[in-house]
């Protein structure tokens, strides 16, 4: 974990975002501020709205009011971001290899070669086999699929992360596996990341800071162990029974 500088402008600004589906209001006035360097988590009750709020910041959704600066700017920053989207979301025709180029080739317009080359760092950073390359997506267990779609994240060499849920669906093997290798590619390369989790492990093993998103807002954004602190119900039963406990316990023995 890094020390969190708050005196310094922040990588995420979001002010009064807000969204909404038909009547059903998901976000009004919400706020939030990401800074550089940190592994920011983000957790909620189902339905809260995580993965709206992501969409959102990374551009992906127009919100329906709100103002979101990402490095300083309101827009034009795609480069400057990756997502790793639930479930991998890769392109199933395409190779894993195939997967990582495409967004090389079309955003910064170099040969197919080239990008090739590039997509085989990003395998190899993400600690995948060389040969994954040449796997489609139904070929891959899901350790590897969550590791491929890392590492088409990966692939503009972005200063920001998004990663919604990356260790879902994993064995706590594989999970443990792939939070060691987010710090790791964090402090090797700088990055801040912007990760939605519901896995506690995540939480006290990689998150510098811990956001709750309730209310149709972010109720509470700061060291894990405010966080846990804070008086509400929702935090109450998820960070103190049972597998809180015990994620706190394993975090404290490490």
């Amino acid at each position: 974990m890094v020390n969190v500088d708050l005196s310094q402008e922040p990588v995420i600004r979001v002010r009064g975002l807000c969204n909404s589906f038909g009547s059903h209001v998901v976000h009004e006035n919400l706020d939030l501020d990401v800074y550089r360097g940190e592994i920011l988590g983000v957790v909620g009750g189902s339905g809260s709205g995580k993965s709206v709020m992501l969409r959102s910041i990374a551009g992906l959704l127009q919100p329906k009011a709100g103002e979101v600066t990402i490095l300083g700017k309101s827009t034009g920053v795609a480069r400057n971001i990756g997502v790793l989207f639930q479930r991998g979301a890769l392109f199933s025709s395409l190779t894993v290899q195939e997967n990582i180029a495409l967004p090389i080739i079309e955003l910064l317009g170099i040969s197919r070669k080239k990008a090739n080359q590039i997509a085989a760092v990003k395998i190899a950073l993400t600690g995948l086999p060389a040969q994954a390359g040449e796997l489609y997506p139904a070929d891959l267990s899901g350790g590897m699929i969550k590791r491929a779609a890392l590492a088409r994240a990966l692939a503009l060499d972005p200063e920001i992360l998004f990663l919604d849920e990356p260790t879902a669906g994993l064995d706590p093997i594989g999970a443990a596996d792939f939070d060691k290798l987010l710090m790791t590619l964090r402090d090797a390369f700088h990055l801040t990341v912007f990760l939605i989790t519901h896995d506690l492990d995540t939480l006290y093993t990689a998150c510098d800071r811990v956001a709750v998103l309730s209310q149709k807002k972010v109720l509470v954004v700061d060291t894990l162990d405010v966080v846990a602190a804070t008086q509400d119900e929702w935090i109450k039963e998820y960070f103190h029974g049972p597998r809180g406990r015990a994620a706190s316990l394993s975090a404290a023995k490490a």
